[in-house]
């Protein structure tokens, strides 16, 4: 696959898809989203792939919508087409995914890292939605996402101020999972995603769902979904093999069945 802005490679179950635009920090043009949906398209159908990493550089993960792109729209032009709807590509995914994020993650490159499953920062990250400085709101979840991840009180300071928060900021409030040294990102991350890769990926699947449902529901509707999930794997193999596994204190050879 010939990329102009992206980079793909795979590794131990694993799709490393490379944000590349250095000279614009990453910001995030059509020709790139319609290359990163095609990306996660083949890796999606691809049963030999189990997680994807999402990254940038180290000075950006991704430091904003093209704006160039944005500046002649109309409303006239959303009405007709929707180019965000383009990117929920990576928040419909079923495969984990994990971001890992170093330098700015701003506005849209916040976004997209938050319909992640998983944020990794590097001590150098920068997150925020600065949409307010151009004279417009965040569109891609800005507004949603960053609530249910830091709170109300929070998510309201950044998208009304503008302001940027640092990755120890992002840490504390619950907006990463984890942070650590720059010239560790790649491995950190690199590391939970082959631990995750190893499990079936079937139950990954199930798992992801189970947890993104809590966002959509009351806890008892939330109930009710999970354990439905919880029984459906007792007709998988995967389900019968891990606890035969365990029980003989063996590791599981996961068949994705």
């Amino acid at each position: 696959m010939n990329y102009k802005n992206i980079k793909y490679a795979e590794q131990n179950k694993v799709a490393i898809i490379q944000l590349h635009r250095p000279k614009f920090l990453n910001a995030l043009c059509d020709e790139l989203i319609e290359e990163l949906s095609n990306a996660l398209d083949y890796a999606n159908s691809n049963n030999d792939i189990h997680v994807v990493i999402l990254k940038g550089s180290e000075k950006a993960f991704a430091a904003g919508a093209d704006i160039s792109e944005m500046k002649n729209l109309t409303l006239l032009s959303h009405i007709k087409e929707d180019f965000i709807a383009k990117w929920e590509k990576i928040s419909t995914f079923k495969k984990p995914i994990i971001a890992s994020v170093a330098g700015y993650a701003l506005g849209g490159g916040c976004e997209i890292a938050m319909m992640c499953d998983i944020i990794i920062a590097a001590d150098n990250a920068k997150f925020g939605q600065p949409e307010i400085n151009l004279g417009t709101i965040p569109a891609a979840g800005g507004t949603q996402r960053l609530v249910k991840a830091v709170g109300k009180s929070k998510a309201m300071e950044l998208v009304l101020s503008g302001g940027i928060i640092d990755a120890k900021e992002a840490l504390d409030f619950g907006l990463i999972s984890k942070l650590v040294p720059l010239n560790d990102l790649d491995n950190q991350t690199a590391l939970l995603a082959n631990k995750i890769a190893k499990k079936s990926l079937p139950i990954l699947m199930l798992a992801k769902e189970a947890v993104l449902k809590s966002f959509e529901s009351s806890l008892k509707e939330g109930m009710v979904f999970e354990r439905k999930l919880f029984q459906s794997t007792f007709a998988l193999e995967d389900r019968k093999e891990g606890m035969e596994a365990f029980l003989n204190k063996r590791p599981p050879n996961f068949n994705n069945n």
